[in-house]
């Protein structure tokens, strides 16, 4: 059923992310409404008022956040919008309903006592593999490295693992990495702090030689290959649980690193470009307190 829409996603240049999360909250409402209405789904079949039931369902039943139902909404009403522009329906009946307010809040983070107990973990690994796991120790190098340089660059994970070698220049004092795959087709130039460039050279020297010239890659099965985000995903829940940080992914390492720029003093035009944001409304969420900055107020209080 979505097919047409997926592929339409993928012209309009949108991430895989982005798209599977839409194509998830849609098989969802679908479900509901063949459960609800006793038919199949389809663009024709929607009414506002069953939009508005869905809405409550959610609210209600469901119990879910606001933030997601607000999120399975604006899927719904993208498919929709995309129904009218394709002539199925003449108008979108999600158009005109209103999400659920709620308090924005920052984005999840390391504090300065998890990246060091993650910065920790990645040593530990390192060490204890050159010493037990001879053979696995070229791919706990890359992990590793990989953790710390997506911790002092941002770099989203598609970013990261497009990479090749041509897009990194490296000296002792300087280096900098050329994102030529940024969301939304935009290009930029990040630079690299010690810790980047450490963590990079560390890889760059125990990389493989092999016919890729991507960055990062397998080097577990027998030909070599770009990592793929789901093996960086695993090696991060990895490394996260021997930090006591099971939750880690790319994007809170990317948080984190911004969350760092802000706290230094750095302006928001410099943390935007840095993040590769169209807008800045988009960097001002790292000025936003998290639930972890307001635990930490109230805190301060019972301890006046």
């Amino acid at each position: 059923m979505f097919e047409n829409f997926d592929r339409y996603l993928n012209q309009q240049d949108r991430s895989q992310l982005t798209i599977r999360g839409y194509l998830s909250d849609l098989k969802a409402f679908g479900t509901w409404f063949q459960q609800t209405n006793g038919e199949a789904f389809s663009p024709t079949g929607v009414t506002p008022s069953d939009i508005k039931e869905y809405r409550q369902y959610l609210l209600t039943v469901n119990r879910a956040k606001a933030a997601t139902i607000n999120r399975r909404l604006a899927a719904l009403s993208a498919y929709l919008s995309w129904a009218v522009q394709s002539g199925q329906i003449e108008k979108n009946p999600a158009a005109g309903i209103r999400g659920v307010q709620q308090v924005n809040q920052g984005p999840r983070y390391l504090d300065r006592k998890q990246q060091f107990a993650l910065q920790r973990a990645v040593e530990k690994d390192l060490q204890v593999a050159r010493l037990r796991y001879p053979k696995r120790w070229i791919a706990r190098q890359r992990d590793c490295a990989l953790v710390i340089f997506l911790l002092n660059t941002g770099l989203r994970l598609n970013e990261a693992v497009s990479l090749k070698l041509e897009d990194v220049q490296l000296t002792d004092r300087k280096g900098i990495v050329w994102v030529r795959q940024g969301k939304g087709g935009k290009q930029r130039i990040v630079p690299l702090n010690l810790d980047a460039r450490d963590a990079l050279r560390g890889w760059l020297n125990a990389r493989p030689e092999d016919g890729t010239d991507f960055i990062w890659i397998a080097v577990d099965g027998e030909q070599e290959q770009a990592l793929s985000s789901r093996s960086v995903q695993r090696a991060l829940t990895r490394i996260g649980r021997l930090a006591g940080l099971p939750a880690l992914t790319p994007h809170m390492l990317r948080h984190s690193f911004a969350k760092n720029l802000i706290d230094s003093g750095v302006g928001l035009e410099k943390v935007a470009s840095l993040l590769g944001h169209s807008s800045l409304n988009t960097t001002r969420i790292y000025v936003t307190p998290n639930q972890t900055d307001l635990e930490r107020a109230v805190d301060q209080i019972a301890q006046q």
